[in-house]
């Protein structure tokens, strides 16, 4: 399955382009097979932007373990300000959570950050009580622990 995401995609992709830039040039890339890679994603910035290149790197990323013959896990840990991005989104990015799902990705929540924004769980969009967990924090350090690369960009 391919994870497509063009609207995000754009926000993803401008930065890049500049009228004095060369044309992309396939090279030819060598690499051993990736095998089973895990990263957690912290997400702690409230800005659209952000997201939409964590998010685009995910897919990037298991599209690209899946060409080598492996896969990528993901978890996303949204605590701070990053819980906004399960506050009602808009279309094209709740789109995006459902594809990045549906293709394995776990979206995990900060009970600490519900508590201090005072947030029903329920109203974020499509979390479930497992996804839940005491300290966004400390998840991502616990997952750190287990051997899981931690995304350092935010």
């Amino acid at each position: 399955m391919a994870i497509c995401l063009p609207p995000l995609l754009a926000l993803c992709t401008s930065f890049a382009t500049t009228p004095a830039q060369a044309a992309y040039v396939q090279p030819r890339i060598e690499h051993e097979r990736y095998g089973t890679v895990r990263v957690v994603v912290p997400v702690t910035s409230a800005d659209v932007k952000v997201w939409a290149f964590k998010l685009h790197n995910i897919a990037n990323g298991i599209e690209g373990a899946k060409a080598s013959g492996g896969e990528m896990q993901a978890e996303v840990v949204l605590y701070g300000p990053g819980l906004k991005m399960l506050m009602q989104p808009e279309s094209s990015l709740a789109a995006t959570i459902d594809e990045l799902r549906q293709a394995g990705v776990r979206f995990t929540i900060c009970n600490n950050t519900l508590k201090g924004m005072d947030l029903d769980w329920h109203e974020l969009y499509k979390v479930q009580e497992s996804d839940i967990v005491p300290s966004g924090f400390l998840e991502v350090g616990w997952r750190a622990n287990q051997g899981w690369a931690v995304d350092s960009m935010n």
